[in-house]
């Protein structure tokens, strides 16, 4: 199964794809660097819509895969900026109802534990979770972190 996964929760946008196996197949993303004055949403926001398009373009070509391969959609869900998770979901969502696959929101904070269980080989981490706004003591009991 192979998954285009988008990211845009705050000042970033990202798209990735990814085997079944955990294959990191592309991986591309643009950041919005404001000049002063922090992240204002709606510029973030803005920044997603206008090189969302081009990035996952890019990434289906650095993955080497036609929109026609992918069979999953997955994108952050939060936590994250209003005005960018937005902008994100409905991208998802139109390429998901384009090419009649599945559709999953993600936690943003989870998969960042996930990939280090992927690429580490935990099975039941306790993880201490530190990124921006979010601070987490964070643990996987009876399948649920």
């Amino acid at each position: 199964m192979t998954c285009l996964g988008l990211e845009g929760t705050a000042h970033s946008f990202g798209a990735g794809v990814v085997t079944s196996e955990g294959e990191v197949l592309a991986n591309v993303w643009d950041m919005l660097s404001p000049k002063e004055g922090g992240i204002h949403p709606r510029e973030a926001s803005r920044h997603h819509s206008e090189l969302g398009p081009g990035l996952i373009a890019q990434a289906l070509q650095n993955a080497g895969l036609s929109p026609a391969e992918i069979d999953l959609i997955a994108f952050s869900r939060g936590p994250g900026l209003g005005p960018c998770l937005r902008t994100t979901a409905t991208m998802a969502r139109a390429i998901a109802l384009t090419l009649s696959v599945p559709l999953v929101g993600v936690n943003h904070c989870v998969a960042h534990v996930e990939i280090g269980c992927l690429e580490s080989g935990f099975q039941d981490p306790v993880t201490v979770y530190v990124s921006g706004g979010n601070t987490q003591i964070i643990a996987f009991a009876g399948g649920r972190y």
